[in-house]
């Protein structure tokens, strides 16, 4: 069976099968701010496994609001383009996860100013999507 685990702002999938542990997956559950502290051991007793690498960052983002992935999955489509003006609550893009797809709002009114993302990327949850 698998599970998703949130302690301490981080978030573990852990997949258990007879008596073993292992995780597959770990993130942040919100953006990372500045240079974070490393991160203690996970509290979790797990059978010789460790956490996958983490994925590097792709490119630096503009200044501004970062609207992040909520959940892991597929980037389906982008609604906006960079310049866009966008209100609070419009939606930004779509991600498609377990076969079912979640919109993603702007969280303030604004304009973009940069789309870190393409359709058909993978994302975690806290990967800077969009910056407004």
């Amino acid at each position: 069976m698998k599970y998703v685990v949130t302690l301490k702002d981080r978030t573990y999938e852990v997949e258990v099968e007879e008596g073993q542990a292992m995780i597959l997956d770990e993130y942040e559950v919100k953006a990372p701010a500045a240079a974070a502290a490393p991160a203690a051991a996970a509290p979790v007793a797990v059978a010789a496994a460790a956490p996958a690498p983490a994925a590097a960052p792709a490119a630096a983002t503009a200044e501004g609001t970062p609207v992040t992935a909520p959940l892991p999955g597929s980037v389906l489509s982008v609604k906006v383009s960079q310049g866009a003006a966008v209100k609070e609550g419009d939606v930004l893009l779509i991600i498609e996860a377990m076969k079912m797809e979640n919109e993603v709002a702007a969280p303030c009114d604004g304009v973009v100013k940069q789309i870190v993302v393409s359709q058909g990327q993978m994302v975690s949850t806290g990967d800077t999507l969009i910056v407004i």
